[in-house]
């Protein structure tokens, strides 16, 4: 077996450990920026207003990190993303 076989079954050992621990997936409907005021003056029922345009495209972060995004989609009168794109390791969540 050559050195770079060993390091490749190695990283692929290490990558199956971990392949079943729990993370925390987010799906991210929208950002946006609002004042501690604005949010004093909060009550049951306030409406809470994005510039994000229904039907558009969400991030999909585990952790803090990008991995994907998608489509918000119903299932059996439950909430689902549909996954269109990977994203690059270097590419971050979109801001509005």
């Amino acid at each position: 077996m050559s050195a770079e076989s060993s390091i490749q079954n190695s990283l692929q050992h290490k990558l199956d450990f971990l392949a079943d621990a729990p993370q925390v997936m987010q799906a991210e409907i929208a950002r946006s920026q609002v004042s501690l005021y604005d949010v004093m003056l909060w009550k049951q029922g306030t409406v809470v207003k994005f510039d994000k345009i229904v039907g558009s495209t969400i991030d999909v972060l585990i952790g803090d990190r990008l991995i994907a995004r998608g489509e918000v989609v119903v299932v059996n009168d439950r909430y689902g993303v549909r996954i269109n794109e990977i994203t690059h390791p270097d590419e971050k969540p979109h801001t509005e």
